[in-house]
């Protein structure tokens, strides 16, 4: 039996990355901002629809020199349902997360808590486009405009997504993408930083390798988080298949729309405000009535080689470095914690036939007619 995973990387055919290969044979330029890595930023920026875009070697790089960049202090807003890089990312600059709960519908940071987190000591707020459905952008703003806080969004799952007509890259003063093998996008490893303006770009740039002025002036603390020119030439491969792999990732969100709309107990996330979805991830809630906790159709799926994903669990208030926070005690999460005990993600990828999609859906119908019901979870606080 094929072992389905919950992603799996878009490799386009191997035949045409050689002649990429052989560039960078020919050029014997494998990293430093080469031919290849430039072509890839401005390849991605009219893709995107963006004017100012740096590459790294991995978006968690790229989110510590975001927040140098924004010259941050004191403590950070954020969303504690989310992965645990951006967290890190605050951590390593000494930095405090605050973690304020989520909506219902989106999961994303709930713009209506943040005013009453804010103290003397905040300096921004970190928000995340979870699964790629956008923030409240304009209430997350109008927050940070009534407080003079900057705004950074950790857009790692929102590659090509667009509202109203425009990249959602835009907001804030910088968004932060992952390119990681799991992404809808990917070079193999990789991150980007979209800037406003190329002064900006140019101080990013600058601190990704190693904070060099020039040969001989270094004015601060920098890091080397340069893409290498194999990680751009698959990047420049993948583009030409990313529009048909996101097409293909629509057309799997829409047949288990289809066939789990009317099973008891198992919630399909709605579709948010964009109007340009990437179908990133295919999370759905699994409550009362449905016979099996989140955990137990994990498990039963896990036991027929269909690997869902717990996407985000635990939180990351409950990792032993952040649990002891004020702003991580559970009561003040509600949402969050319900979240993360009910959502699963199920397997989604370009690659996924239309004969696995079925196996999935009547792996996930199947309890219903051999499984009792099982009772409510109880309250965490």
């Amino acid at each position: 039996m094929t072992r389905l995973t919950v992603t799996q990387p878009l490799l386009p055919p191997l035949e045409e990355f050689i002649p990429y290969l052989q560039r960078i044979w020919d050029s014997r330029i494998l990293t430093n901002g080469g031919p290849l890595h430039q072509e890839l930023e401005a390849a991605l920026c009219t893709y995107l629809g963006v004017a100012h875009l740096s590459l790294f070697t991995n978006a968690t790089t790229a989110l510590m020199v975001a927040v140098q960049v924004l010259d941050l202090d004191g403590e950070v807003i954020t969303t504690p349902f989310s992965f645990v890089a951006g967290a890190h990312a605050l951590r390593q600059r000494n930095l405090e997360p605050v973690f304020v709960d989520v909506e219902p519908c989106t999961l994303n940071i709930d713009p209506h808590l943040i005013e009453a987190a804010i103290t003397p000591r905040t300096s921004a707020i970190m928000a995340v486009h979870c699964y790629g459905n956008p923030c409240a952008i304009d209430a997350i703003q109008a927050v940070a405009d009534r407080h003079r806080l900057k705004v950074l969004y950790d857009a790692a799952h929102a590659f090509g997504v667009r509202m109203q007509g425009r990249s959602i890259l835009h907001a804030g003063a910088l968004s932060v993408l992952s390119l990681h093998a799991t992404k809808v996008f990917n070079t193999f490893e990789g991150g980007a930083i979209i800037a406003p303006d190329a002064a900006t770009k140019a101080r990013i740039d600058q601190l990704k390798n190693f904070a060099m002025k020039n040969e001989t002036t270094i004015e601060e603390i920098g890091l080397n988080g340069k893409m290498s020119e194999v990680h751009a030439a698959f990047g420049l491969l993948q583009l030409r298949y990313v529009d048909d792999a996101i097409a293909r990732r629509a057309a799997v969100a829409r047949r288990y729309r289809e066939a789990l709309r009317d099973v008891p107990g198992i919630e399909c996330l709605p579709d948010g405000a964009q109007d340009a979805p990437n179908h990133s991830y295919f999370p759905v809630r699994v409550r009362s009535p449905y016979p099996l906790t989140r955990d137990g159709l994990y498990e039963m799926l896990k036991s027929q080689e269909i690997l869902a994903r717990r996407y985000f669990y635990p939180l990351i208030t409950d990792f032993a470095a952040y649990r002891d926070l004020p702003s991580a005690d559970p009561c003040h999460l509600p949402v969050a914690v319900e979240a993360a005990r009910e959502i699963l993600c199920l397997p989604i990828y370009p690659a996924l036939t239309d004969d696995e999609v079925s196996r999935v859906i009547d792996a996930v119908v199947q309890p219903l007619h051999r499984v009792p019901h099982r009772g409510e979870h109880a309250s965490p606080c």
